[in-house]
């Protein structure tokens, strides 16, 4: 009897063995089951929950006037018009100004911009340094940081006041930049330190054994390492100082009011007939901004926080 014909017998008899035995594996499961359908069904409720405000308030900014009048909100636009958009950005009067939002639109992104880069490069050598670099103190600054993280913004206010004040810097952008810096700095020096913590110390040892020092081995090592941590304390703090109302109504001018003031001011005027379209419009578009850096940077949000954002 020749190998070729050993082996086909051999695989004959598998093959009877297999199909005495069964198939292989975990039973499948069936895809409509009480656990699924509980599951599903809630997170369907939960989805429609919260995107029905949004569903009335694109269809709301995309009627006129007259159809908004005849009541039925959720119904769609029988004449689609963006006339509420237009007059929203740029002809929408803001207290004295009818200028729209786009004068806070940029008022918001000068405040934004650089207070999301001082914060963050300021939180993230603080957060490197607690964790990896053991200097006299470090326990009691990293206690200091904590407590203040958690201070009640409007304990603040008037002690802000006063020392933007007394230095020219009240009213002006710049004067909300750096309170916004400094508000940004504890929880961001948490997430950066817990998230330096969370590498692998052999890293930091065999850099100092190669001769690297402090700002070495956090620009060549740590900070191309700590891209979903940026990601995170980025989205933080753009989402954070974006939609920032308190902070812009006390310590700026209206010349110089972010995009959420100049909302505020349009939605509650009292002039002339209360046009919904444009209030909707108005919300959307000041909503844009964090809406389009999650939808750009979720799935880093989420790689950060598992890679240790969060962890103690």
């Amino acid at each position: 009897m020749s190998i070729a014909d050993i082996t086909a017998q051999a695989s004959v008899a598998a093959g009877a063995r297999q199909d005495v035995a069964g198939p292989y594996g975990p039973k499948p499961r069936r895809m409509i089951s009480r656990r699924n359908v509980f599951l599903y069904g809630t997170l369907f409720v939960m989805a429609v929950y919260y995107l029905l405000p949004l569903y009335v308030m694109v269809v709301t900014s995309l009627k006129g006037m007259p159809e908004i009048r005849l009541g039925n909100i959720f119904s769609p636009p029988l004449e689609i018009t963006f006339e509420p958009w237009v007059k929203a950005w740029s002809t929408a009067c803001t207290g004295l100004n009818c200028d729209g939002l786009s004068r806070g639109f940029w008022n918001s992104v000068r405040i934004t911009v650089p207070s999301v880069l001082l914060s963050i490069a300021i939180a993230s050598v603080n957060g490197y340094a607690l964790a990896n670099w053991r200097f006299k103190g470090a326990d009691t600054f990293f206690i200091i940081l904590i407590v203040g993280a958690f201070i009640p913004y409007q304990v603040m206010i008037y002690p802000i006041v006063i020392i933007l004040r007394e230095i020219g810097l009240y009213g002006s952008l710049s004067g909300l930049v750096i309170v916004h810096s400094i508000f940004g700095m504890p929880i961001l020096t948490l997430l950066f330190r817990n998230y330096f913590a969370s590498m692998p110390e052999e890293l930091f040892r065999a850099a100092r054994v190669d001769g690297a020092g402090f700002w070495g081995i956090f620009l060549r090592i740590m900070l191309p390492m700590s891209l979903p941590i940026f990601v995170v304390a980025i989205i933080l703090q753009v989402t954070g100082i974006w939609n920032d109302f308190l902070f812009g109504v006390v310590y700026t001018r209206p010349d110089t009011y972010p995009m959420t003031v100049q909302l505020n001011n349009i939605v509650n005027s009292v002039q002339g007939v209360k046009e919904y379209n444009v209030n909707m419009a108005a919300t959307i578009l000041t909503g844009l901004v964090p809406l389009i850096v999650y939808f750009i940077s979720g799935k880093l949000f989420v790689r950060g926080i598992a890679a240790g954002a969060v962890k103690g």
